[in-house]
């Protein structure tokens, strides 16, 4: 499937098949292309919590209102970022680059990042967002459906998968096979409403 079309089609699907399993090859292929998202600093502070065994899963359907996407999806991921990532040997990030290049690089991470929390967060939201994108469309080329959610409570599912407590959870996202397409559309807004040239 073309980016374009991969694009056009991927819907937030709420009804999957029970049944499918994604193989781990299928799993492999989804993160391997997950983590070629950009990422500033290229310090790549995505963390992906990969659930795919059915008791996990209706620990996690528990904590997200009881929505049925999440115990039925083949893959439920939580998209957590370490807020920390900057520091933890941070020239590992710039490890196949010229020493020219790791020279100036790895000391502008700490001096960007060190004790500036909201950045850090932000950051952490920013990678979340798109590294979830990159593995919708992931999904979607590969003949999957996906759903992004925020509908769960992040406090128990942070116990759940014993998120350490410099992590956050960005968002949940549930890849399956679909059994029922999505309603159309809701509307887009026009260009006009949110594009807007050199200035608002």
């Amino acid at each position: 499937m073309q980016t374009l079309e991969a694009i056009e089609k991927r819907r937030a699907i709420k009804h999957y098949d029970p049944q499918h399993k994604l193989t781990n090859q299928e799993i492999e292929r989804l993160f391997s292309h997950a983590i070629l998202s950009p990422s500033s600093f290229n310090i790549q502070n995505w963390r992906f919590v990969a659930i795919t065994e059915q008791a996990q899963k209706e620990k996690i359907k528990a904590a997200s209102w009881n929505q049925a996407q999440v115990g039925d999806a083949s893959l439920v991921v939580l998209i957590c970022a370490d807020l920390k990532a900057w520091e933890k040997n941070p020239e590992r990030y710039w490890a196949n680059a010229p020493k020219e290049a790791q020279d100036v690089l790895v000391p502008m991470i700490g001096k960007f990042y060190n004790g500036n929390e909201t950045l850090q967060r932000d950051e952490a939201m920013r990678s979340v967002g798109i590294s979830a994108q990159t593995l919708m469309l992931t999904a979607k080329a590969l003949g999957y459906d996906s759903c992004p959610m925020i509908g769960f409570d992040p406090v128990e599912v942070a116990k759940i998968i014993k998120l350490p407590g410099d992590h956050v959870i960005g968002m949940m996202l549930v890849v399956g096979k679909a059994v029922q397409e999505a309603k159309a559309r809701g509307g887009q807004l026009p260009l006009n409403d949110v594009v807007f040239r050199e200035s608002f």
